[in-house]
């Protein structure tokens, strides 16, 4: 029986736009890591930021939250643990 599953192939357009989600997302991450490291700022402010970057995670790539969950939740963890004397 001949195997009739379809492998998607990506356009140049489509790749270029997927990059350019990324790179955004990678922004979005660094700004929010330095902001919660330099900034004065309470513990809920800091988890607002981090939901918040979620949120826009999310809409830049939907159905990818566990993708979130396993890459950027840690470092953030990690980052609040530390500066909040959480450990």
């Amino acid at each position: 029986m001949e195997n009739t599953q379809h492998i998607h192939e990506y356009s140049e357009s489509e790749i270029k736009e997927e990059n350019k989600r990324i790179r955004r997302l990678r922004g979005l991450v660094d700004f929010s890591m330095a902001l919660i490291a330099q900034s004065p700022m309470s513990l809920d402010e800091a988890h607002r930021i981090v939901q918040a970057l979620r949120e826009q995670a999310m809409r830049l790539f939907p159905e990818k939250d566990e993708t979130f969950e396993l890459l950027y939740t840690p470092r953030f963890r990690r980052l609040i643990a530390e500066k909040f004397s959480l450990l």
